[in-house]
């Protein structure tokens, strides 16, 4: 039974606050490339996963489990206990649910029963391409962040996000003109659908003038930052781009730091290396220019 919490857009501040960090450390645990003696082992996903949230407990502003990589292994109970294990090792530090859920109706219920009962995340990922009745079931979780696939850092993104929609004239936005359809995902996602003002955008480092557009129509919205670190997304452009209000997410380059027996500690010191960069670029971005 889930525990009453303050809203996750609260927690999610507080905790950026406390630990000076806009770091979101993503926890997509690969058995093979755990360090011996746990290579290979998928009874240690848990153990592997907690030795890094003890590490890097007072570096982040959130974590984000990866849903798949539990699942895969039939390890949803390791996963359960990850999350409880943060609230006890990282009290006050969020948990999203990285699941890209996108059904609709009954199943959509099921979905968000599954996240914010069952896994009691403070935050889930979810796909918004089948519109609305798509996203309303978890909106009956008022306290509950939503981070909506925005523009994704994966080259294939483009195939659809980066279609150039018009407006019909009886449209309310008529007025705006021919807009991309992710500029239309996070109008939507900030002002039509932002019933409880807990929604947030997924949105890639890879992109960072896309992100430029996405602050034009959503100047306020929370951004789930993936692409920094092994998809090559440029750090200070993509701060630059964001303003405020945004989680750059790593994963696998503070995971797998290092390969030893040391792997948490070298983990311990490339969160602190990314929290710090993140910082300097944001004062960066927030000095004048010369």
């Amino acid at each position: 039974m889930s525990t009453p919490r303050p809203p996750f857009t609260q927690q999610w501040q507080d905790a950026a606050e406390r630990n000076n960090s806009a770091l979101c450390v993503g926890l997509d645990p690969e058995p093979s490339r755990f360090p011996a003696p746990w290579t290979n082992d998928p009874l240690r996903l848990f153990d592997f996963c907690a030795a890094i949230v003890d590490a890097t407990a007072d570096l982040v502003c959130a974590y984000k489990p990866q849903i798949a990589y539990f699942a895969a292994l039939g390890a949803e109970d390791q996963l359960e206990r990850l999350i409880a294990h943060i609230r006890k090792a990282a009290p006050g530090v969020p948990v999203i649910l990285d699941a890209k859920r996108g059904d609709i109706g009954a199943t959509a219920e099921q979905y968000a029963r599954e996240a914010f009962v069952r896994f009691d995340a403070d935050a889930l990922t979810l796909s918004p391409y089948m519109g609305f009745d798509s996203v309303e079931p978890y909106l009956r979780y008022p306290e509950r962040g939503l981070f909506l696939l925005c523009r994704t850092s994966n080259p294939g993104g483009a195939d659809l996000q980066t279609l150039r929609i018009a407006n019909p004239a009886t449209s309310p936005s008529a007025h705006l003109g021919d807009e991309l359809l992710f500029e239309r995902v996070a109008r939507l996602a900030a002002q039509d659908w932002n019933r409880h003002g807990q929604n947030g955008l997924v949105a890639g480092a890879t992109h960072p003038g896309d992100i430029e557009r996405i602050r034009a129509v959503a100047p306020d919205a929370p951004l789930l930052i993936p692409g920094i670190g092994a998809q090559g997304g440029d750090l200070e452009a993509t701060v630059r781009a964001a303003r405020s209000r945004f989680l750059i997410n790593a994963s696998r380059s503070v995971l797998y730091a290092s390969s030893g027996r040391e792997f948490a500690d070298a983990a311990r010191r490339e969160a602190r290396r990314l929290r710090d960069a993140i910082n300097h670029a944001a004062h960066a971005s927030a000095s004048p220019a010369p």
